[in-house]
């Protein structure tokens, strides 16, 4: 079975063609300045990989563009689309209506219509490429929602101290996202521990990170909130704060409300706000040169990400493994370095010389005498949607 992995931005169409019997990719690639001027298509197979420069004033037409690369007599994969067997769309929000990924139906489609409001700078772009892959490409399709992992919170977990109303009739709530993400490293972790019940504090960290918190392979709590701005400080986000800095911001700078919270706290907070740049491997450079600014942002990040690894070990009476997983987890050694040390007490020791090594590939980078497990595991996002809709597909077929 091939299975199309289609993960459409606002501006962007990233996919995955993977053939499920071997669960290998057979080509990837992502459309860059979708709606924009100057819109390319980047396209990997057969070991090459092709730019396109062309416009794609929609989503349709850039899956159009996608459609073309794959079955190009030059470059690409399948002789003919009926070669796809199913597409899998990741989804940024389920809300409280999808636990699971499901296969999608007009009624699917109708609810992803009704949740925008939740997520207004992703959800249209997943919901006009649904729709664009549903005429063009007639086979059976699934969404896997980023949120759907996290909807085993217990309620003290997701629920904020608001008013009761504002939950039952605006949905006000804890929802989490990376859940893709942190789905795949902790079953990679069970696996590895052979302990189906472990307690796995899992940290996807990047540009933006979020931890989660997971027992016996369901989430229990996750940083992430109503929105991906809570947490920890990220690149351009501030993370957790006093939410009445927001009327402060708004009386020194004049800011409405909207800019407040969508420009400031969003693009231009978290280690952006403190060090001009967003980019973590520009931070470390920086840092080494001795800048301060750069050094106080990741100390910042770092202690952010400490104090929710102690927590979630407290919530969970325990922790088994800490996984360290996203662009930041998977490379960065020395932004592990500052996270990593000093968590004697909860028995997670590292072994550094391990650490200086683990970039990109499955890591344990525990010290020998260490009480938990500490693993580098690089995610897999697609291979999670992949897998969710070949089962979906063989259970409908049954």
């Amino acid at each position: 079975m091939k299975i199309l992995v289609i993960n459409a931005g606002s501006s962007s169409l990233k996919y995955q063609l993977i053939e499920m019997e071997t669960e290998s990719v057979i080509a990837k690639g992502v459309c860059e300045r979708v709606t924009m001027p100057k819109s390319a298509l980047t396209h990997q197979a057969n070991g090459e990989k092709i730019v396109i420069e062309h416009d794609m004033p929609t989503h349709t037409e850039a899956l159009n563009m996608v459609l073309s690369a794959l079955t190009s007599k030059e470059y690409g994969v399948v002789k003919s689309l009926s070669e796809i067997n199913a597409v899998g769309h990741r989804v940024l929000h389920g809300a409280e209506d999808f636990k699971e990924s499901v296969l999608i139906d007009d009624e699917v489609v109708r609810i992803c219509e009704k949740n925008k409001e939740l997520g207004p700078l992703h959800m249209p772009a997943n919901i006009a490429c649904i729709c664009a892959c549903r005429k063009l490409l007639p086979v059976p399709q699934v969404a896997a929602f980023d949120t759907s992992f996290h909807q085993t919170m217990p309620d003290y977990a997701f629920r904020y101290a608001l008013p009761d109303e504002y939950y039952t009739e605006w949905r006000m709530r804890r929802f989490g996202f990376h859940g893709t993400s942190h789905k795949y490293v902790s079953s990679e972790a069970i696996k590895y521990l052979g302990n189906k019940d472990a307690k796995i504090i899992t940290c996807h960290l990047g540009n933006g990170s979020s931890m989660a918190a997971v027992k016996a392979g369901k989430c229990v709590d996750t940083s992430m909130g109503y929105t991906p701005l809570a947490g920890v400080p990220m690149g351009t986000r501030s993370g957790d704060i006093d939410p009445a800095l927001l009327e402060a911001i708004m009386n020194k700078t004049g800011m409405s409300i909207s800019d407040a919270v969508n420009v400031c706290l969003n693009k231009r907070s978290g280690v952006y706000g403190i060090a001009g740049v967003s980019d973590f491997r520009d931070l470390d450079k920086l840092c080494n040169e001795g800048n301060d600014k750069a050094r106080l942002a990741l100390d910042m990040f770092a202690y952010g990400v400490k104090k929710y690894i102690g927590s979630y070990a407290a919530a969970m009476n325990g922790v088994d493994a800490l996984v360290m997983t996203g662009g930041i987890g998977e490379n960065s050694t020395s932004v592990r370095r500052r996270i990593l040390k000093d968590l004697d007490y909860l028995g997670i020791k590292v072994d550094f010389a391990k650490n200086d090594e683990a970039r990109g590939v499955f890591s344990d980078i525990s010290a020998a005498d260490s009480k938990v497990k500490v693993l580098v595991i690089p995610t897999n996002e697609e291979l999670v949607i992949a897998r969710d809709t070949k089962a979906l597909v063989e259970s409908a077929a049954k």
